[in-house]
């Protein structure tokens, strides 16, 4: 692979050489919005007997959920049959869930504590044990919460993908139930989720090249997409049907390209750039899958641009912006098509921005720090990243409404997040 491609692949992947890191910022990262608390709409989960880790998870997610403002009863406040006027004069609750152990499963019920009544109650069967299956079930019932209450969708019935030395590691959206996904003794790069959020696909690289791994996380079975046997392929993405991924190969012309494969019938391999010595790489599907962005040097610095989804259309997508700003890496279309989010230098330092792509303006959201690798969570609000503010490489969550901030503690130093869609399952009924 000739060094443009190789530098290239590295900057993308996150790779800072030690000068850079010795200049990094310390201690702090900036969002480019201002949290406010105290805006949101108060909520308690109410105590009761059993169910603990239940409750547990649910105040988590529903207050990660940035929807509403949690509020703190202590454990015996208020118990037996639910006293409106009590949530809502002593502490300013608007809205109390309340968790009660049905069988197998939670009954769960939504009060609107201003109108005096029950606004949803439905009943989950939950798995054995609280293992990841069970911790899944708990997370779908907050989703419903969600819904019910800011009539959104949650993200917590989700997790992300990210790497930590050589190995792939998946946790949940709460940061839970951080496993590996690779063997020990493989080393993995790039990773992308399907839409189904059962398989994933990632470069495993070994003997000079990089072949692209679709996995299946139930069965453990894989294969290597079609087109990916020969040099080093990597950065891969599905498309929105799961039936085709696109992803970049660094060529011995010293030019990276991008590929489309069908992954559902392992064939038809397509080639959508051609254009001399440039590195074209980190493609992202449009979610009505028409249209492809990525990382393009074709005129001087890498920039974003996108192309039509069989390679024709090709143009320039975030504008330039000569002299203030560097190179731009690594974006990822929203799950609603209305934005890009993507990494580009400021100062020699990396920072995460947000592309409008109906008026192509561009936001900046972080300020402070290093941070990169920027990856959408199922809701379309939240960002979760890889900055360096806690001293090494983690992975942070930004509300993109709120700037509100949290860590997912990592095993070592983390890159290339990656944010599945939601996770289907444990159907809820009404009683």
């Amino acid at each position: 692979m000739q060094r443009s491609a190789a530098i290239l692949f590295l900057l993308a992947l996150g790779a800072v050489p030690a000068a850079a890191q010795d200049n990094r910022a310390q201690d702090a990262i900036r969002i480019g919005v201002t949290y406010r608390p105290g805006t949101r709409p108060g909520l308690v989960v109410l105590p009761g007997p059993g169910l603990d880790s239940v409750r547990a998870i649910v105040r988590r997610d529903l207050d990660y959920s940035d929807q509403f403002q949690i509020i703190e009863t202590g454990s015996g406040a208020g118990t037996g049959a639910v006293n409106y006027q009590y949530y809502r004069t002593q502490f300013g609750a608007d809205h109390a869930v309340e968790l009660v152990a049905a069988g197998g499963g939670v009954t769960v019920r939504l009060h609107d504590l201003a109108a005096g009544r029950v606004r949803n109650q439905a009943t989950v069967s939950l798995p054995a044990g609280d293992g990841g299956d069970f911790r899944m079930a708990v997370h779908r019932l907050s989703d419903e919460i969600v819904r019910w209450a800011a009539g959104t969708e949650g993200y917590a019935a989700s997790r992300l993908l990210f790497l930590s030395g050589n190995r792939l590691y998946r946790v949940d959206s709460d940061g839970a139930g951080v496993s590996p996904v690779t063997p020990a003794g493989e080393k993995a790069l790039s990773n992308a989720w399907a839409p189904d959020g059962r398989r994933i696909a990632y470069t495993r690289f070994e003997a000079g090249r990089g072949t692209v791994v679709v996995l299946d996380l139930s069965s453990g079975s894989s294969f290597v997409a079609p087109g990916t046997q020969t040099d080093l392929n990597f950065s891969p993405a599905f498309s929105p049907d799961g039936r085709m991924i696109a992803y970049a190969r660094a060529e011995e012309t010293g030019a990276t390209n991008i590929f489309t494969a069908d992954v559902s019938q392992r064939c038809c391999v397509q080639r959508l750039t051609v254009r001399g010595f440039a590195d074209n790489l980190s493609p992202t599907f449009s979610p009505d899958g028409r249209r492809v962005a990525y990382v393009s040097s074709r005129a001087g610095p890498p920039q974003i641009y996108v192309m039509s989804v069989d390679g024709t259309d090709q143009e320039l997508l975030a504008p330039f912006d000569f002299g203030v700003t560097g190179p731009s890496f690594a974006p990822e279309w929203s799950p609603d098509g209305a934005s890009v989010v993507f990494h580009r230098e400021v100062s020699r330092s990396p920072q995460i921005f947000i592309l409008d792509v109906a008026s192509g303006r561009v936001r900046q959201l972080t300020s402070v720090g290093r941070n990169e690798d920027a990856t959408w969570a199922p809701d379309g609000r939240h960002v979760a990243f890889v900055s360096d503010r806690s001293g090494r490489r983690q992975v942070w969550i930004v509300d993109t409404e709120t700037g509100r901030v949290r860590q997912l503690s990592t095993p070592g130093d983390a890159r290339l997040p990656s944010w599945s869609r939601r996770m289907g399952g444990t159907a809820v009924s009404n009683p």
